[in-house]
C-alpha cells in the first residue's frame, strides 16, 4: 500500500524525473528525496483577503501564495478557540475525540502518546522539525509541546505594545498576563491594554517581524543542511496578528481608508436561536476603550477603528509572509518545498453583534487554506472541496510519500490529495466543528447548511436543542429554521449521529447512568 501511494505521487516523481520510470527506485524514497514542509500558521486569520475576493485586503503575498496553488473556499477549523484549533491541526483528531477543548488543556497529560504532525514526519521520514511564534498555544497555564520538534521552539509575544499609553505607562495587562502565565488567579485586578496601537516603526519592533527574520535564518541554515547531510526541513512559523491587539506600523493602517471600510450588516443575534449559541462580551472585554459592559453598544467610530485595526495587522502578517516567501524563492528551495497557509479560526467583526471568536457560527469557523505542492496542485486553481483543519495531518503525510498515518491517537481526518489534483474530486460532504459552553455544540457544515446540535455534558436525558442555517437564502444567519425544516434538520442529524460520542473536557469518556 506504502510503494502504491509513493509511486503515484507526481511531486515526489518531479523531483527524482530520471527514476520515476523505474517504478521500484520511487518507491524507496529516502529523507534526501524528500519534499521540505513550510508550514504557515496565522492567530484568527479569517478568509478577509484579496485571494478569497475581498475587494478591501491588502494581502499581495498571501495573493502570490494562492497563485501558485489550491484555495480552499470551503475550509473550517475543528474548534473556533486558539489552543484547541491547534491541537486539531497537529493531531488530526477532533476536539470532541481527545477532550483538549480548552486554552489551558495539557496535551501530555490528556493524550499522553500522542504523535503529532511533526513528530510524525520526524519519525518517518528523517525530518529536522522546526516551530517559531505561535505555533501551538502558550498561554492560560500552557506551555506548548516540546516534544513535539527537534529543536527548541523560538517563542516570541502574542500580545505586545510598544506604545507606553497602551498599557497605562507600562503596567502588566489582562492579556498579557493571560499569555504569560502570570497571575492568572487574579486576571481581573489587572488594567486593560488598548485594543490598537499604530506607532510609526519598523516591522521587527513586533513579534511578526522577528519570527519572519528568524524564519528566513532557519530556511538559510536549512538550504545548507539539506546540501551537506540531505536532511529534509519541516518548519512550522506562526504569526500572531491579527490576534487582539492590533498592535501594527502606522504604515498598514495607512493601507486602509476608515471611512470606506465595510460595517456589519447585521448586528442581532439569530431569532429562535438557543440562548446557549449566542455571545456578547468576553475577549474583547479585556482591551480598552471597548465596554466592559457585555451587553454595551458600540460606537460606530470604535467599530471602525476595530475592523481598521484588523485589516491592518492582516496587512502587516502579509508582509512578513511575503518576507519568508521571497527568501524561499530566492533560496531556489520553492520547487521542491510544500507551503501551506492555514488561519486557526475565523473571527467575529461585530456580525451578529459579536467580537473575536467562541462560537459556531460561519464567521468564527471558515478559515483559509492555502496549499501549494509543486508537480501537484495547479497553480491559482480553486475546490469548493469542503475541507477540515484534521485533514491537514494525513494531506502533508501523503504529499511526502510517508506512510499513511497509524497513530495512538483518533486520526479524523481525510486525505485532501485527490482534490489537490483534481479541485472537482470529492473526499468528503460536510466539514464538522464544536464548541462548549454550559452545553456542548457540534455543528456538520455542508455546501448549503449548518445543523448544530446543543446538549448537556452529563445530563444525558436532557433534550437537545438544534439551529438550522441555510446559506442559501439566508447568508448572514438571521433566523434558526430548525423548526420550519425538520426534514432537514433530520437528515443532519443522521450524519451528526455517525460520529464517536463525544469526550468531555478531560478526555474521559461520560458514564451514561442505568435507566431505572
Amino acid at each position: 500500500m506504502i510503494l502504491k501511494s509513493h509511486s503515484r505521487n507526481p511531486f515526489l516523481c518531479l523531483l527524482l524525473p530520471t527514476l520515476c520510470g523505474l517504478s521500484f527506485l520511487c518507491n524507496t524514497l529516502v529523507a534526501a528525496e524528500r519534499p521540505n514542509v513550510l508550514l504557515i500558521l496565522v492567530d484568527d486569520l479569517k478568509p478577509a483577503l484579496g485571494c478569497y475576493g475581498d475587494p478591501i485586503a491588502q494581502t499581495p503575498n498571501i495573493d502570490a501564495l494562492a497563485a501558485r496553488g489550491m484555495r480552499f473556499e470551503r475550509a473550517y477549523c475543528n474548534q473556533a478557540v486558539c489552543a484547541p484549533s491547534r491541537f486539531t491541526l497537529m493531531l488530526g483528531a477532533h476536539s470532541t475525540s481527545t477532550g483538549l477543548y480548552g486554552l489551558g488543556s495539557q496535551l501530555r497529560e490528556i493524550v499522553p502518546d500522542a504523535v503529532t504532525l511533526p513528530q510524525y514526519f520526524a519519525q518517518h521520514g528523517g525530518y529536522r522539525t522546526e516551530s517559531l511564534g505561535k505555533v501551538f498555544h502558550i498561554g492560560h497555564g500552557n506551555h506548548g509541546d516540546p516534544a513535539s520538534f527537534s529543536v527548541p521552539h523560538f517563542h516570541d509575544k502574542v500580545i505586545e505594545y510598544l506604545d507606553p499609553a497602551s498599557t497605562q505607562g507600562g503596567k502588566l495587562t489582562r492579556e498579557e498576563a493571560y499569555f504569560t502565565n502570570q497571575h492568572l488567579d487574579r486576571i481581573k485586578s489587572l488594567p486593560r491594554g488598548a485594543a490598537f496601537e499604530a506607532p510609526d516603526v519598523a516591522d521587527i519592533k513586533y513579534a511578526d517581524g522577528r519570527v519572519a527574520a528568524e524564519t528566513v535564518k532557519r530556511l538559510q541554515a536549512a538550504q545548507d543542511r539539506r546540501k551537506q547531510k540531505g536532511t529534509p526541513f519541516f518548519i512550522v512559523a506562526g504569526f500572531a496578528r491579527p490576534h487582539l491587539p492590533f498592535s501594527a506600523p502606522k504604515k498598514y493602517w495607512d493601507l486602509y481608508n476608515p471611512s470606506k471600510l465595510p460595517l456589519p450588516e447585521n448586528e442581532e443575534l439569530p431569532t429562535n436561536a438557543p440562548k446557549v449559541a449566542g455571545k456578547r462580551g468576553g475577549e474583547i472585554t479585556n482591551y480598552s476603550p471597548v465596554p466592559t459592559d457585555r451587553n454595551a453598544r458600540f460606537s460606530e467610530d470604535l467599530k471602525r477603528q476595530l475592523i481598521h485595526g484588523y485589516y491592518a495587522s492582516t496587512s502587516l502578517v502579509d508582509a512578513q509572509i511575503g518576507k519568508v516567501l521571497d527568501e524561499l524563492n530566492r533560496l531556489g528551495l520553492a520547487e521542491n518545498t510544500i507551503v501551506v497557509l492555514w488561519g486557526d479560526h475565523g473571527f467575529h467583526l461585530g456580525d451578529l453583534g459579536i467580537w473575536t471568536k467562541h462560537t459556531n457560527y460561519e464567521q468564527a469557523n471558515r478559515i483559509p487554506i492555502l496549499i501549494a505542492a509543486p508537480g501537484v496542485t495547479q497553480p491559482g486553481s480553486a475546490t469548493q472541496q469542503l475541507a477540515e483543519s484534521v485533514d491537514l495531518f494525513p494531506t502533508l503525510a501523503e504529499l511526502a510519500g510517508l506512510p499513511a498515518p497509524k497513530v495512538p491517537q483518533p486520526l479524523d481526518g481525510v486525505s485532501l490529495v485527490p482534490v489537490l489534483k483534481n479541485p472537482g474530486a470529492r473526499v468528503r460532504n460536510h466539514a464538522y466543528h464544536a464548541y462548549p459552553k454550559q452545553k456542548l455544540g457540534r455543528a456538520i457544515r455542508t455546501e448549503r447548511y449548518r445543523l448544530v446540535e446543543w446538549k448537556p455534558y452529563k445530563n444525558l436525558g436532557v433534550p437537545a436543542e438544534y439551529e438550522l442555517y441555510d446559506y442559501q437564502t439566508d447568508p448572514l444567519e438571521t433566523r434558526n429554521l430548525a423548526q420550519e425544516q425538520p426534514v432537514v434538520v433530520e437528515s443532519l442529524k443522521q450524519i451528526l449521529a455517525g460520529y464517536p460520542e463525544p469526550l468531555p473536557r478531560n478526555g474521559k469518556p461520560v458514564k451514561k447512568k442505568a435507566t431505572p
